[in-house]
């Protein structure tokens, strides 16, 4: 692949040599010959990225630059914008994945003349595959001038992609695979969308998978505010079902106001599959590029709290079929969008924030959808599912009704957002997506089966139509779903208090002796570091925060919340990617001493076998004491005093940080050290039995106020 003349910013010198950007920061100010920058800003400067690798290699810092870097930095540093370069990206894939003979005669002319010789096949193939009318422009010579080093790269990528996947080892074929082009191009828009998370509001694959599963097989889809494309991904990859009639997408159409995400998820599907992809660009509400679409399915995630949706416009336009929306009621505008691009007997499912379930503003709409048969299911996911993570989204589940259909006589009411987390709080981190995935399925395919589900106390429900059609319409399933019994009935907490009772009988066996001091002012013992422990090596010191899981592997994370809070692993390495092999995550083992770096607090933790095997997380540091040397229990104990954590810590304007080679040892015998250990290790098993407690405590108290509020516990 030819030299270019992009640029690369100092976070992506970092990534192509596998450091830290202070190291960039160093070698820029120790190193005379370090490249010059060539753009930017005095704060944030990019460099030429051929000089950057030249002197990498030079330096013996990189032998080669991997070769998706260095396409993912051609297209970062494109003159043109990274939007500009993933669309001539895509182009190029398409073309090679669609006609895989033309590509060798293509490959084979110069530079200055590839530019010029590839309008017209990429307009062929762009208007073969997308249609005359479609939100990707073919692009000129003049504009794929700057692009063709990343276009023989993207090429090479997918190549050596496809090779990877099929027989490791092998060499890479001079034209890719169809799968291979569109793994090279989900690469490099994965990576554009991870590098600006908020420029973009996504929806996440788990997610996208259940709305496109709730949906069920469908061979017309249309997402009207599609975005990057995960909704119509997830139906496209959905399986069908032949046997009832129901294959998957043959037709896939899309709409988004932003041309850029248009052109984007059109190149996207088209790289996905056979399916007819059409994909344009506008205001859904006020222009709609299918008016005359009846679909099978529509999977949305619309904007929300949207004020100038076109409410002065479109006061009379006839989608308004059970009310014109409120100003404040975006949502049900996109509603009866989906409702009236369906077929009779088609089904939407639409991502809602939840206050679409009870504004007051919309309950007429609401009321509408319920007696006439629209609205089939409300699900309440829980916090963290997807943006905006810190609300539980809902997902409203629509059926546009046939001529002459009864009503169903019942709503579907889920409520998934209380059970489905990993630890004692909601968040990404922490939620049981395939739980939750598992619980919404278990409750909508026999409702929609039957029409009518066994009802489940704090999890679903089949509600009477009726019983909603109240003033409000207020359809959040918390409210409607009986609550389970507290704690499971009085068994259960007679249970909690014998553990209860237990748990402090032990804490009082635990409680330390008083203390007596050895002489008035304290024992004064000479003192290392562990900045220095490490370098003689006694000790050895990691940070956490990087790495991938195989595959099929799943591998939990020690996070910072968790030793603070002392529990068990609560995160997931994500899985390596599957263009190559992933960076190896820090695994603990026992007797490592693990020490949050963030938040001030004196916080440190011997990992336990339990714990073993777990990835550290981000902003902790791992500490692994030679056994012949340090022993843990005493490490971690001096190493939580306070007046050491103050010593160690620097300021900022938002935070406080700890910089653990900075914390301080005395120098004592091994055996003195145990001696320390043991009561160190004590007052760790008295600080997890006052927790144990105190949960035990708030379980048994709030399972009291729940027991003898709902009658199940007796005065």
């Amino acid at each position: 692949m030819p030299d270019s003349a992009a640029e690369v910013t100092a976070a992506g010198i970092a990534r192509l040599a596998g450091v830290g950007r202070a190291a960039v920061s160093n070698w820029r100010r120790r190193h005379a010959d370090f490249p010059r920058p060539v753009g930017g800003t005095e704060t944030s400067p990019s460099f030429a990225l051929s000089d950057v690798e030249e002197w990498l290699r030079t330096q013996g810092k990189l032998a080669e630059v991997p070769l998706r870097e260095r396409v993912w930095q051609l297209v970062a540093g494109h003159p043109a914008g990274a939007v500009t370069a993933l669309v001539h990206a895509g182009c190029a894939l398409l073309l090679v994945r669609d006609r895989r003979a033309a590509w060798p005669a293509l490959a084979a002319v110069p530079d200055e003349r590839l530019a010029e010789v590839l309008p017209v096949p990429l307009e062929e193939t762009l208007t073969e595959r997308l249609g005359p009318e479609r939100a990707v422009r073919t692009p000129s010579a003049a504009e794929l001038a700057p692009s063709v080093p990343l276009l023989r790269g993207v090429v090479e990528l997918a190549a050596a992609t496809g090779t990877a996947a099929e027989a490791p080892g092998a060499e890479a074929p001079a034209v890719p695979g169809i799968h291979a082009a569109r793994d090279a191009f989900e690469f490099l828009l994965g990576r554009h969308l991870d590098a600006n998370p908020r420029q973009y509001t996504l929806t996440p694959p788990g997610p996208a998978a259940l709305m496109a599963a709730l949906a069920g097989p469908a061979a017309t889809v249309l997402d009207p505010a599609c975005g990057t494309g995960a909704l119509l991904a997830a139906a496209l990859s959905a399986p069908g079902d032949a046997a009832a009639g129901r294959p998957r997408p043959r037709a896939l159409h899309g709409q988004d106001a932003d041309p850029d995400l248009a052109a984007l998820t059109a190149l996207r599907l088209a790289l996905s599959g056979e399916a007819d992809v059409r994909v344009l660009a506008g205001d859904t509400l006020r222009a709609d590029a299918f008016p005359a679409l009846t679909a099978d399915a529509v999977l949305c995630h619309p904007p929300f709290n949207e004020r100038n949706w076109g409410h002065d416009e479109l006061a009379y336009d006839p989608r308004w079929e059970y009310g014109f929306p409120a100003r404040t009621e975006s949502e049900l505008a996109w509603v009866q969008h989906a409702l009236a691009r369906l077929r009779p007997g088609g089904t939407a499912v639409l991502l809602m924030p939840p206050a679409a379930a009870s504004r007051r503003s919309g309950r007429r709409i609401r009321a509408d959808l319920l007696r006439r048969g629209a609205l089939r299911a409300v699900v309440a996911l829980p916090a963290g599912a997807a943006p905006p993570y810190g609300i539980p989204l809902h997902l409203w589940v629509l059926r546009r009704p046939a001529p002459g259909e009864r009503p169903p006589a019942e709503l579907l009411l889920v409520d998934t957002a209380p059970d489905h987390t990993t630890g004692a709080s909601a968040g990404r981190d922490r939620l049981d997506w395939p739980a939750v995935e598992t619980a919404v399925l278990d409750a909508w395919r026999p409702f929609d089966r039957d029409g009518a589900l066994a009802e489940t106390p704090g999890e679903s429900r089949g509600v009477p139509v009726v019983e909603l059609l109240d003033d409000d319409v207020d359809l959040t399933p918390a409210r409607h779903l009986p609550p389970p019994a507290a704690a499971e009935g009085a068994a259960q907490l007679s249970g909690v208090r014998e553990r209860l009772t237990e748990t402090l009988r032990r804490t009082r066996e635990l409680t330390p002796p008083p203390a007596v001091g050895p002489t008035p002012g304290g024992l004064r013992w000479p003192a290392t570091t562990v900045g220095e422990l490490a370098r003689a090596g006694a000790l050895k010191l990691r940070a956490g925060g990087t790495g991938t899981a195989a595959p099929g592997a799943p591998v939990g994370v020690l996070t910072d919340t968790d030793v603070l809070a002392g529990q068990a692993p609560s995160g997931t390495l994500p899985e390596a990617p599957a263009e190559g092999p992933g960076e190896e995550p820090v695994l603990l083992a026992a007797g490592d001493v693990v020490v949050p770096v963030l938040g001030g607090g004196s916080v440190t933790r011997v990992v336990d076998p339990a714990t073993a095997g777990a990835a550290l997380g981000r902003n902790v540091h791992l500490l692994r004491p030679d056994p012949a040397a340090l022993d843990p229990w005493f490490l971690a104990g001096f190493l939580r005093a306070t007046a050491n954590n103050r010593q160690a810590s620097s300021y900022a304007s938002t935070a406080t940080r700890l910089d653990v080679r900075r914390l301080q040892l005395p120098r004592l015998p091994l055996a003195e050290q145990q001696r320390y250990g043991e009561r160190f290790r004590a007052l760790a098993e008295f600080e997890e039995a006052l927790r144990l407690a105190g949960r035990l405590g708030e379980q048994l108290v709030q399972g009291m106020y729940d027991g003898l509020a709902d009658g199940t516990v007796a005065p």
